[in-house]
């Protein structure tokens, strides 16, 4: 019975994020809603409810982690684009051709999401479109597909995806290996939706004019060029830390973060708070997305219920014994993930299947890399990437699932294909 109100209440809810605009209800408030819930039925259902508050501290513990790891990651690029250190890359960027702005932007997102991450690359590339490009329709097609681009290029890095970090960290995928056998896979499934949007583009973008304000107080170059390379530094410097230490990556964040809090107080040291403007790290917080860190957040728990009830373990299970088909199987994981968060998936197949019966580097692992990496571009909310996209150019999920779901899908399938084809002539 509580697996039945769980699903019910899960599904609810996901209906009522994706039908926010015609309810006219937040989709923060309808995932807040839908995880504490889901959380409550499971509690009440439990004997134990020791073992159920256990379970909400560890998936706490985990989802705090990625939640300050957002935040700060938005704080960085807020207080880049306050120095306007952004424009040290748009003033470079002279062609306004939609065309030939999609393959500069595209291929700088799917490398630059496989140093840095899916997430945080996101978090940069939409910061950088609105800089670029005026015409809300033109940049939703291009966010998009940063979005299909950041998924893509963080799947074939131990470091560009959370589930291929997972994989890497658990010792089923070797870092160099992941790389040379899903480049080309995740390659294509980008290629070929930038093929499909290349024909469909015509005509040239508009850019942005700043409205004039006398009162602003603009940055010298200076200051744009220091700000603007220890911002990216910082981030860069997150997979780095992570390594060194073995601190997970929202340490590097805040570690980061603290540093450009210190540096950035000492350049404007002898201004006054009006000449500082909006300048400052406060100020950056609290132009923080709250809400898209409070959707993240709902959605999150409500996944960590339906996991802490073994559902996903179980469907794991359900589709071993039904499908059968190894291939079948994973390229299913893929569109799940779409659904569902891929991390819990990925970890119950990790709870499922042991090195001994699929070892290291196995085609199982290399393919479950690919398809939970790259699987959820096919819905908005079937990603971090998707899902910060969403909160920052509060994209309507209708309108992903005409214009750009249809993409992801065909990359999806095309680079799975690649990758299926590729094992069988190296093997």
């Amino acid at each position: 019975m509580m697996e039945w109100l769980l699903i019910i209440t899960f599904i609810l809810g996901y209906a009522a994020i994706t039908l926010e605009h015609p309810l006219k209800i937040d989709k923060a408030a309808s995932a807040l809603l839908t995880g504490v819930i889901c959380w409550v039925i499971y509690v009440l259902a439990e004997p134990d409810k020791a073992l159920v508050a256990h379970h909400l501290d560890e998936h706490m513990a985990g989802i705090s982690g990625i939640l300050f790891f957002l935040l700060g990651a938005m704080v960085i690029v807020e207080l880049i684009d306050a120095h306007d250190g952004f424009d040290i890359v748009t003033e470079r960027i002279r062609t306004t051709d939609k065309r030939t702005l999609l393959w500069i932007l595209m291929p700088i997102t799917f490398f630059l999401s496989s140093v840095l991450d899916n997430l945080t690359t996101t978090i940069v590339m939409v910061s950088l479109l609105r800089k670029i490009i005026d015409d809300r329709e033109d940049r939703l097609l291009f966010t998009g597909m940063v979005v299909v681009a950041a998924n893509a290029g963080g799947a074939w890095s131990p470091m560009g995806d959370v589930t291929t970090t997972m994989l890497w960290v658990g010792g089923q995928i070797s870092a160099v290996n992941i790389v040379l056998m899903l480049f080309i896979p995740s390659l294509v499934c980008l290629l070929l939706p930038m093929l499909v949007v290349h024909f469909r583009l015509k005509g040239k973008v508009q850019t942005p004019v700043a409205p004039f304000d006398e009162n602003k107080v603009t940055s010298t170059p200076n200051e744009r060029k220091w700000v603007f390379a220890m911002g990216i530094g910082v981030l860069l410097f997150v997979p780095i830390f992570k390594t060194i230490t073995h601190l997970p990556p929202f340490m590097g964040i805040l570690f980061g973060l603290g540093v450009m809090w210190v540096v950035t107080e000492m350049i404007h040291s002898g201004k006054d708070e009006i000449e500082k403007g909006t300048r400052s790290v406060v100020h950056a917080l609290r132009k923080a997305d709250t809400p898209s860190i409070l959707f993240f957040l709902g959605i999150l728990v409500a996944i960590s219920a339906l996991e802490s009830a073994h559902l996903l373990v179980g469907l794991a299970e359900w589709l071993d014994k039904t499908v059968g088909n190894i291939t079948a199987i994973v390229i299913s994981i893929g569109f799940l993930s779409a659904i569902v968060d891929n991390v819990p998936l990925v970890a119950a197949a990790q709870g499922m299947y042991s090195l001994g019966q699929y070892p290291q580097d196995h085609y199982f692992w290399e393919f479950l890399a690919y398809s939970a990496g790259t699987g959820g571009s096919a819905l908005i909310i079937g990603s971090a990437a998707g899902v910060a996209a969403m909160g920052m150019e509060n994209i309507n999920f209708f309108w992903y699932l005409k214009r750009i779901t249809p993409l992801a899908i065909l990359g999806f399938l095309a680079g799975a294909a690649v990758y299926v084809a590729q094992y069988a002539l190296m093997h």
